[in-house]
Formats: structure tokens, C-alpha cells, sequence
């Protein structure tokens, strides 16, 4: 679902003093390209872009995640898993919030209006005005309860939900881009 084109995200750049270079581009597209719901980090855009043979570094995803969430055209999660995750953030997508399972770290999106509503009254109670409304909501999923959690859950335990083995290691908890599903290309 593409929110943005390459003429909306250049006047959107150049309206705020910042250019539309190919790498800015090549990363949206690939945000652009996720499935509803899915959302990446920066090394997994990175190594996304790596396996596609794409010609970008680590520090450049890292700038331009920066500066497109600064700009308002990506929004910046924190979800279970200790690093930030990204994803488009279009007029559609503002109200929605996360449910996270600590262990296998399924991310459920959900909306609610309410949140929303309070939200924009604390703001204006404050005489700030609100630029995004996130709520993370950390959960165990069902399939982890069943095992124990947290004591009696292996390390080795995959979850049926994310087909993601998980491990003690935070950095093994992550698995590599064609283990979770099928990502399209951005060519």
C-alpha cells in the first residue's frame, strides 16, 4: 500500500529543506512494501537492502530512518525486542496501537478511538499539540502461558504464531527476513 509516490515524497522533503536522493527513496519503498502490520528495524531494512543488492550502509538506513521520522513520514516504534522498528505513518494508520508478546514477539495492531480522544485532551490540557498517539501494550501470547512462562518456557521453544524459534540470546530472538515471511522486492 504506496502513501507515498516519488513526486509526493520529494515536494514533502523539499517543502521542510531536504532532497529526495535515491537511498531516501530506495528505503521508503521498501516501508512502503510491508504487509499491513509488519514492521522492520534498521538492520533488517539493512540486510533486506543487502540481499536485494542494493548499494547502501548501515549509517545511511540509520540518517535516513532518522530523518524521515523527524519529517513525519515514518513513524518509530518501540516495541518488546530492545531497538526501534519503523513503518509508514499515512493518515489511515495514525490511531492504531500494538499489543506485543514478550516472548516470541508477535505485534497485533489494534484501534481505539478512545485513546485517541484522551490523548488529545491531556494535550490540549497542557497547551501542547500532539504530533502521533502510540500505545504498546506488552502481553505474553497464549501459546507461551500454555508452556509456562516464563520459567518453564525453553529457549529453544518456537512459537506456532511467528514460526520464530526464540532463544535466552535478545540478538538470537531475531530471525533473518525470509525465515518470517516472504518480503516483496522493491525493484
Amino acid at each position: 500500500m504506496a502513501f507515498y509516490n516519488h513526486d509526493s515524497l520529494k515536494s514533502e522533503l523539499n517543502q521542510r529543506g531536504w532532497r529526495l536522493t535515491p537511498q531516501r527513496e530506495t528505503i521508503l519503498q521498501v516501508l512502503q512494501r510491508l504487509p499491513q502490520g509488519k514492521h522492520l528495524s534498521a538492520e533488517e531494512i539493512y540486510n533486506l537492502l543487502l540481499h536485494q543488492q542494493e548499494q547502501i550502509s548501515l549509517s545511511t538506513v540509520y540518517r535516513t530512518l532518522h530523518l524521515l521520522t523527524k519529517v513525519g513520514i515514518l513513524r518509530e516504534l518501540e516495541l518488546a525486542e530492545g531497538h526501534k522498528h519503523y513503518e509508514i505513518s499515512a493518515p489511515s494508520l495514525y490511531k492504531h496501537h500494538h499489543l506485543v508478546c514478550l516472548q516470541c514477539h508477535k505485534t497485533f495492531e489494534f484501534n481505539d478511538d478512545s485513546i485517541l480522544k484522551i490523548s488529545q485532551k491531556q494535550a490540549m490540557k497542557e497547551g501542547v499539540e500532539m504530533l502521533d498517539c502510540q500505545l504498546t501494550v506488552h502481553t505474553v501470547c497464549i501459546e507461551a502461558l500454555r508452556k509456562g512462562w516464563p520459567a518453564l518456557v525453553a529457549t529453544s521453544w518456537c512459537c506456532p504464531r511467528t514460526n520464530l524459534g526464540i532463544n535466552s540470546n535478545s540478538n538470537s530472538q531475531k530471525a533473518t527476513l525470509e525465515e518470517e515471511e516472504e518480503l516483496p522486492s522493491i525493484q
